[in-house]
């Protein structure tokens, strides 16, 4: 009895998966329209963010005091996505006075 692992081949570990869906071409998205988060769906896109120790720590108080004092259960991922469509919305809003234009500007 041979003690060697059968491994699949390059053909299996790399074979094209399912095509993706069709897009539908639509027209600009209404500027007038809010921005909103993605909420609890499949994300198909993914972006790495580094952090320092304080503010992935910061990320977690959010996370607990929105659990904690006002009954609002979230995921860190769900928490950030939140934010960058507040924080894109003001830009929208705003402009150069929102207040990720006048803390980028600053920096």
């Amino acid at each position: 009895m041979s003690r060697r692992v059968s491994l699949p081949g390059a053909d299996e570990l790399f074979r094209p998966g399912p095509a993706p869906a069709p897009v539908a071409e639509t027209a600009d998205p209404d500027p007038s329209a809010p921005r909103r988060s993605s909420g609890r769906v499949r994300h198909d896109e993914k972006v790495t963010v580094y952090v320092t120790a304080d503010e992935l720590f910061d990320l977690e108080i959010a996370r607990l005091a929105l659990r904690r004092e006002h009954a609002v259960a979230v995921d860190r991922g769900r928490l950030v996505r939140e934010a960058i469509a507040i924080a894109l919305a003001d830009l929208d809003a705003r402009g150069a006075d929102s207040e990720l234009a006048v803390r980028l500007g600053a920096s």
